[in-house]
């Protein structure tokens, strides 16, 4: 399995690689410094793979963003979106999606 890589280019991260139960603690801890304040966008675009880790990772980094600053994803896959629909967690994810 490729490794995946959170790669930063001012406020927005490009997240590439998959994003999978094997790496998705490591992928949360590397997330901490999209918490540094003001506005970030993480692009999905580079995502090769996903499961449901990568719906929780999302809803984790929102957590921890919460009113502290304003968390925008970008280019999800339509993998991501289905399994975000599964769990009844689409509109959230969307909201962020279009922040």
């Amino acid at each position: 399995m490729a490794a995946s890589t959170l790669i930063r280019d001012g406020n927005l991260f490009r997240l590439t690689g998959p994003v999978v139960k094997d790496n998705a603690v490591s992928l949360l801890e590397e997330g901490g410094v999209l918490f540094g304040g003001g506005e970030v966008t993480v692009d999905f675009s580079g995502v090769t793979e996903v499961d449901s880790s990568a719906v929780s990772l999302m809803l984790e980094w929102l957590r921890r963003g919460n009113g502290r600053q304003s968390l925008r994803f970008v280019n999800l896959p339509a993998n991501l979106l289905s399994l975000a629909n599964l769990y009844g967690v689409t509109d959230v994810l969307q909201q962020a999606e279009g922040a």
